[in-house]
């Protein structure tokens, strides 16, 4: 397959070459990539998260469309600040506190001379935020809605060069991946988009998929226009309170940093990924009742893959793929109703709401569940409720929330402490009943559900010494109720150290050390025999800018999977990589190359590496070879943009790859992802 597809390489490659060469340097200069701090900050958090499933698509959107739109920090209200994913609430306070204090910030250093603020969360915020005098009239001019609006089409297409074994017998469509995107704003107030994608494997005109695409998703969101907050038609997410009842929201969870924690953001947004569960679908609304005050209300109705026994629901498919005739037979067999609201009040250092919300399925939903799954959701009316608060008083924070589900309950509360902006203490208390159901619920935790689950977590954040930062967490917790691979109650011990030594702004080395305490069964005793285990994890990086144009980063990382009285697998991996940005060209460049090495899954290795736009890439590998991949980006007059990613995988241990229907047969697997998008 690689030989057939050889012309077809060559050919994409030279078209890339032949673009660059007719674009002159007049032109404008590329928009720099994200941050390289933001992106270390996204692979801590997807490290730290491995049973955790992260959609990173529309957090990068919000994040490239605020370095293209900086926020104006002398005319930014509270809620604008608030989309920033990794400043703290008690920051968006001290930064309006001191803009009220000492009048228009004159230059982004002044960032330094805010309380709680670190050199670390200055230079995220850099590329998002800027300072320009105040204009008298910023109305909205709704009349020149047209002509001030701006709109983006972004397409993507990933092509393999390789055939797996699905494409031969049961898949019913084309190997390639593919998916489109239109998006109109008209400033932050207007927002109207439809999104639709094809995956692998699915058939695009044809069959099942006349109309085209395999899934269509449309979205309009209107915010912030007298009372209302924000008006959802279409598809939308929710987030309300800590995640307890429902969250759509990206959630980082356990990190490695505590000095800008995350804030989750409130309410309603639009969903304009591709995610084809995740999400809402019909109207919600909210709407200020007083300045403090604000009420939410939501409707949605949408179908739900699913697999059907007679006229019962047995299981419901959340992967969005239809490439056989039995994933297609799956689709859409059940609907889904959900009515429900919050009611949440804001002052000036206390919040509070209640939640509510009432799930109707039309088909009973009886789930063919083994005994670890006994206490999983089934039925066909489901409701949670629950209250939340929000108390900040100087360098103390405290938040919670308590939910009532249909059966069981769930808790969760954290207390941050920050002294200054050199050292900040954390404490997370959740309790997770072993029936407790919440469908779209979305919290800190341990495991990916929100269910069966009690802990404690301490964390410390401290830069006791010039250029030096050091991070220490421990999560105690245990599950009350069996688990997928563990035939008992159980519990365990997550523990992270971490050093980071900054001698000068352009080299950062950081090491960081993992150990996770668990239990599992032995395989083949059925459950009789159950074997503690410890997971230990070394990393050491290095980051290098060479200069405003080149910068190196080495990684290298050391696994030891530890089954007591059983056996030790072990894995490294070393990992080089290299980004170049041309100065007087609009053109950025950026390529990695991984040689890995495990004795088997246990031990495997995460590498992250950088993806296209809107997305992020951590695979994992196991067994012996070497990965590398190449990344291009080129923009043109800022309003088109094309990005090039090659990625190939060569393992020196095997001859195939994969089995059942991704069986490879090969010991290589590569690919290319195209991106091209236009704004007008």
């Amino acid at each position: 397959m690689y030989d057939k597809l050889y012309v077809t390489k060559r050919l994409i490659f030279l078209f890339f070459c032949m673009l660059s060469s007719w674009l002159t340097p007049q032109w404008c200069i590329a928009q720099n990539a994200l941050p390289t701090v933001l992106m270390e900050w996204m692979e801590e958090t997807a490290l730290q998260q491995e049973e955790k499933t992260i959609n990173w698509e529309e957090l990068l959107e919000e994040l490239q469309y605020l370095q293209e739109n900086p926020l104006n920090l002398n005319a930014a209200n509270r809620n604008d600040l608030e989309r920033l994913p990794f400043i703290s609430a008690k920051l968006v306070e001290n930064i309006q506190a001191y803009i009220y204090i000492k009048g228009e910030m004159k230059s982004l250093h002044e960032l330094l001379l805010v309380e709680h603020m670190d050199r670390r969360t200055m230079d995220l915020l850099m590329p998002f935020v800027c300072v320009k005098p105040l204009k008298k009239d910023e109305e909205n001019e709704w009349r020149d809605i047209l002509r001030k609006g701006k709109s983006e089409i972004l397409a993507r297409v990933d092509i393999p060069f390789y055939t797996s074994k699905g494409y031969s017998t049961v898949y019913q469509g084309p190997s390639y991946y593919h998916s489109l995107r239109y998006n109109f704003h008209f400033k932050d107030k207007l927002y109207v988009g439809l999104t639709a994608e094809k995956d692998a494997g699915e058939p695009f005109g044809a069959l099942h998929n006349r109309k085209g695409y395999d899934y269509y998703g449309v979205y309009a969101l209107l915010q912030d226009v007298g009372r209302i907050r924000s008006l959802a038609l279409g598809n939308y997410k929710l987030h309300f309170g800590q995640g307890l009842i429902v969250s759509n929201n990206f959630l980082s969870g356990k990190s490695l940093q505590l000095s800008s924690l995350p804030f989750e953001k409130q309410g309603i947004r639009r969903h304009a990924s591709t995610d084809e569960y995740n999400y809402f679908s019909g109207i919600a609304t909210s709407v200020e009742l007083t300045k403090q005050i604000l009420l939410s209300a939501f409707y949605s109705y949408r179908k739900l893959d699913g697999t059907l026994s007679g006229d019962t629901l047995v299981s419901i498919n959340k992967t969005g793929l239809h490439r056989t005739k039995s994933e297609v037979n799956r689709k859409n067999n059940a609907s889904m109703q959900v009515i429900g609201g919050n009611l949440s009040y804001k002052g000036s250092w206390f919040r509070a709401g209640a939640t509510g919300i009432y799930y109707y399925l039309d088909r009973l939903y009886i789930p063919q569940l083994p005994k670890y799954a006994k206490y999983y959701q089934q039925g066909q009316r489901f409701y949670n409720i629950g209250f939340d608060y929000s108390i900040r008083v100087y360098g103390w924070a405290l938040d919670g929330e308590i939910a009532k589900g249909t059966k069981g309950i769930a808790l969760l509360n954290r207390l941050q402490y920050s002294l200054g902006s050199n050292y900040h203490f954390r404490a997370v208390h959740r309790l997770y009943t072993h029936d407790y159901w919440g469908f779209f619920a979305n919290a800190f935790g341990e495991s990916s559900s929100v269910q069966n689950e009690n802990g404690w977590y301490l964390a410390a954040d401290i830069s006791p010494i010039s250029n030096w930062r050091f991070f220490g967490s421990i999560d105690f917790f245990s599950f009350p109720w069996w688990r997928y691979r563990l035939s008992k109650p159980s519990q365990g011990i997550d523990f992270n150290l971490l050093a980071e030594y900054t001698p000068y702004r352009d080299l950062t080395i950081r090491t960081t050390y993992r150990l996770k305490k668990k239990e599992r069964d032995m395989t083949g005793t059925g459950g009789n025999i159950i074997l503690p285990y410890q997971h230990h994890r070394l990393r050491a990086q290095l980051n290098y800018n060479v200069n405003k144009s080149l910068a190196l980063r080495t990684t290298v990382d050391y696994n030891n999977f530890y089954i007591v009285k059983s056996s030790s697998d072990k894995g490294w991996q070393l990992t080089q990589r290299a980004a170049y940005s041309f100065s007087n060209f609009p053109l950025q460049c950026e390529v990695q190359l991984s040689y890995f090495n495990t004795t088997n899954y246990d031990a495997r290795i995460y590498i992250p590496e950088r993806g296209l736009l809107y997305s992020f890439y951590t695979p994992s590998f196991a067994g012996s070879g070497w990965r590398y991949s190449a990344w291009a980006r080129y923009d043109f007059e800022k309003r088109v943009m094309l990005i090039l990613k090659y990625g190939e995988t060569n393992y020196n241990d095997r001859d195939e790859i994969g089995s059942g229907n991704d069986h490879i047969a090969s010991h290589r697997k590569g690919d290319i992802q195209i991106q091209l998008r236009v704004k007008f």
